[in-house]
């Protein structure tokens, strides 16, 4: 049975992946499942929109927020992404109709956000995410275990494994007496949590890593750094760095789509939004054609586009229901 935080565990029969064939190679290109209905417009939609929380899903709230507001012009949108910990105060506060979160919540926020309103808050799957280990694309690494990457971030070695400081000890030998220099996330980033529950198994990390304010930043550290590694959204991904493929217990997986699918690669992930949907009411007109404004083929080919996984047709409807009833 798969957690409500992650896609691992979970295998998707149908896959909504094309292959384009390229010679004797093939390269797998996403498409966003053809079962996704398109979003149709609806009357009476205006007003002022406000979305605190993930940083990771900063970029993609501001494509939907544009793409939302091509459709209504009269809604005004305001995003602050400095984290999925300032999700919860923000919600429960009613500072903001929308909480976009890289992790579920903890229990101590759904409790807080029910104590004050006797329900709690409504978790939405907008994407899919493989949480990449990245390196300078010049480095010689293949692939890591989850044990080696608890041993170059962590502390405690929850997993098993011994202190990794340079990169001779992971078996490259031209790079010998190299250090490893770390970069992650701050403690109020939704995947500085994921990363250290599922990767260093809840342990700590090394005191060590640069912590870096947003995602983009992880990624550019590493690509000015010949021996750094750090960890962050797939979505940001650039030219100047590698993804590597992680294995748990079996084989090195790719942090691709079909791997987040079918359970391969461990550390995959749904993004959320979060909402303040009393039960059995509907959600505001603004914010409930929002949700499904994400949630349409338009919407996630948003996700497409910026570098993260869409979501599979049967999720999309389950995710619509909860929100409608």
């Amino acid at each position: 049975m798969y957690r409500a935080h992650d896609v691992r565990n979970r295998r998707i029969p149908s896959l909504a992946i094309a292959f384009l064939i390229t010679g004797a190679a093939s390269v797998p290109a996403l498409e966003v499942d053809p079962a996704i209905p398109a979003y149709e417009s609806a009357s009476g939609v205006s007003g002022n929109l406000n979305s605190i929380g993930s940083d990771t899903l900063n970029n993609l709230m501001t494509y939907w927020a544009e793409g939302f507001q091509s459709i209504y012009p009269n809604v005004k949108i305001q995003i602050e992404g400095k984290g999925s910990t300032t999700a919860p105060p923000a919600l429960i506060a009613g500072t903001s109709q929308l909480g976009p979160m890289s992790r579920s919540m903890k229990k101590e926020e759904l409790d807080a956000f029910e104590k004050k309103y006797g329900y709690k808050p409504t978790e939405v799957k907008v994407a899919i995410d493989a949480l990449a280990v990245f390196v300078h694309k010049d480095n010689p690494i293949a692939k890591l275990s989850l044990t080696e990457v608890d041993s170059i971030f962590g502390s405690t070695y929850k997993r098993g494994g011994k202190d990794i400081t340079e990169w001779g000890q992971l078996g490259l030998d031209a790079w010998k007496g190299k250090a490893v220099s770390l970069y992650g996330r701050n403690s109020a980033s939704g995947t500085y949590g994921f990363f250290k529950e599922h990767a260093l198994k809840k342990g700590d990390y090394k005191s060590s890593v640069k912590e870096q304010p947003g995602s983009s930043a992880v990624v550019q550290g590493v690509a000015a750094d010949l021996g750094g590694i750090g960890y962050s959204g797939i979505g940001y991904v650039t030219s100047s760095v590698k993804a590597l493929p992680l294995s748990d217990k079996g084989e090195a997986a790719a942090p691709n789509y079909e791997n987040c699918l079918n359970g391969n690669y461990p550390l995959s992930r749904y993004l959320f939004i979060y909402v303040n949907k009393k039960p059995g009411q509907p959600l505001d007109t603004l914010t409930g054609e929002f949700l499904k404004y994400v949630n349409s083929k338009g919407g996630q080919e948003v996700v497409l586009k910026d570098g993260f996984f869409p979501m599979p047709a049967d999720v999309i409807e389950k995710t619509r229901a909860s929100i409608e009833k």
